[in-house]
């Protein structure tokens, strides 16, 4: 065993012990080192707790749903903003969109109509479409975050009616099969831990009822394994490494759901929320975790990838799986133990090898620019004209361009700085590029103001 591993489970040991969690299983996933794995406790059952026992995961369920959104809208089968009652014969809301339902900012109450969370019988699919003309929206559509299970159960319905089954059977077919995700189930099985309340002023710990949540399945319902659950973490930070192949979705698209589109508290924005993503921001900067927690009688979880930052891993992620309803340190354990792993087990450093030469057509351009007073670098990287400042901080990713494929003298901007605006080269009669225009700001080899004054021209 490492010595970082050694740390790794201590850090998962002290939690299970001074959190008293009766079954704590944790496993760490990245491309480049083993799976590692530990489970401290017991499951509460006869059935001997280990790798594959599975606990409840909760809303981590609502990452599954909004993939199997993406897909759709990826197959030409929704756009994120069309109205749900496209999709969904709805009595009411039917104009709230896809895009706000995802990112928890549709004002959409809460839960389903009824005390569910008191009765513990959540409605059936049928019931739970019929009770939306009581349900409320508290908030106007795209005022501000605001979490709802019943907006993400709607969301599930959607897919299973724009694919032809029910949530559960696309979600079989088109995520957990492909990924291998072989512990990842609706049903505990016969391996699930139990889940509990440990009391607060004893040692006891109580059983809590087992629960099917039945039409509110694709927010909440699936239960899973720590090894599943760190794979998809993996995945949802870095598909590239984890599906090469695209099979789930497209490296493009997972990034467009871990773009921020709200944050959960207005005073302290260390939380966003993009399409069914938490994002929460990291030290050192430009680290980000991705992913969900999770929460259901007896159980808490908390599954996150890694991006960002000089010695993470690609495909790295994190599951930490609890049988405690309360163990809130179970929470912040998937933070710690990503930190750890990253900053005392980096990533190998690749070497640098030479590559080909800029194309002749753009060797003249490469070197500084400047533009709105600012000094820019322009270099060729890896295949690609890209630009930085002159005093960006170390870290921050370059803004990457692709000629457009019938003007090699305009290329768009694929990533990083003004992503999407075009930027055209101008040449003088020698072919020479003598100035440039991205997203219409002028550039030029010597500093200028916006009136043309060059401060390097001869008087």
């Amino acid at each position: 065993m490492t010595e970082v591993n050694r740390r790794l489970e201590r850090m998962v040991r002290e939690v299970q012990a001074e959190a008293r969690i009766p079954a704590l299983s944790v496993a760490l996933h990245r491309a480049d080192r083993p799976l590692w794995s530990l489970a401290v406790g017991g499951s509460g059952n006869p059935a001997p707790l280990g790798p594959g026992t599975r606990f409840r995961i909760g809303s981590v369920t609502k990452t599954f749903t909004a993939v199997l959104v993406l897909q759709c809208r990826d197959d030409g089968l929704l756009d994120l903003d069309d109205p749900i009652g496209r999709h969904l014969d709805v009595p009411a809301h039917g104009e709230l969109t896809v895009r706000r339902l995802l990112s928890h900012t549709s004002g959409l109450q809460r839960e389903p109509v009824g005390d569910v969370w008191d009765t513990l019988r959540p409605p059936g699919v049928e019931q739970l479409l019929a009770d939306l003309d009581r349900a409320e929206r508290v908030l106007p559509q795209a005022r501000r975050y605001h979490y709802s299970n019943l907006g993400m159960a709607l969301l599930g319905h959607a897919v299973g009616r724009l694919r032809g089954g029910t949530w559960a059977e696309v979600l079989a077919d088109r995520i957990l099969t492909p990924l291998g995700l072989t512990g990842t189930d609706v049903a505990p099985g016969p391996e699930a831990a139990t889940g509990f309340l440990v009391d607060a002023y004893s040692d006891h710990a109580r059983p809590e009822p087992g629960t099917d949540f039945s039409a509110v399945a694709p927010a909440a319902q699936l239960w899973s394994t720590a090894p599943d659950m760190a794979r998809w973490a993996a995945f949802l930070a870095d598909p590239a490494a984890v599906d090469p192949g695209a099979a789930v979705l497209r490296s493009e698209t997972l990034d467009e759901m871990r773009w921020p589109l709200t944050v959960t508290d207005e005073a302290l924005w260390s939380v966003g929320f993009g399409l069914g993503l938490i994002l929460i921001p990291q030290e050192p900067p430009r680290v980000t975790h991705v992913g969900h927690d999770g929460a259901m009688p007896g159980f808490l979880a908390g599954v996150y990838g890694r991006r960002g930052g000089a010695g993470t891993p690609p495909a790295m992620g994190v599951a930490v799986l609890a049988s405690s309803g309360t163990a809130s340190a179970s929470l912040e354990l998937p933070h710690r133990l990503l930190a750890v792993s990253a900053e005392e087990d980096p990533a190998d450093i690749a070497p640098w090898t030479p590559g080909e030469p800029a194309p002749e057509r753009y060797r003249g351009l490469l070197g500084r620019w400047w533009g709105e007073g600012y000094e820019y670098v322009f270099s060729w990287r890896d295949g690609a004209l890209r630009a930085r400042g002159a005093g960006d901080p170390v870290g921050r990713p370059p803004a990457v361009f692709a000629p457009l494929p019938d003007q090699p003298d305009v290329l768009r901007t694929v990533s990083g700085r003004e992503v999407g605006e075009l930027l055209r080269l101008t040449r003088d009669e020698h072919g020479v590029v003598v100035r440039m225009h991205w997203a219409t700001y002028r550039f030029t080899r010597n500093q200028e103001t916006f009136d043309r004054f060059d401060f390097r021209a001869p008087d």
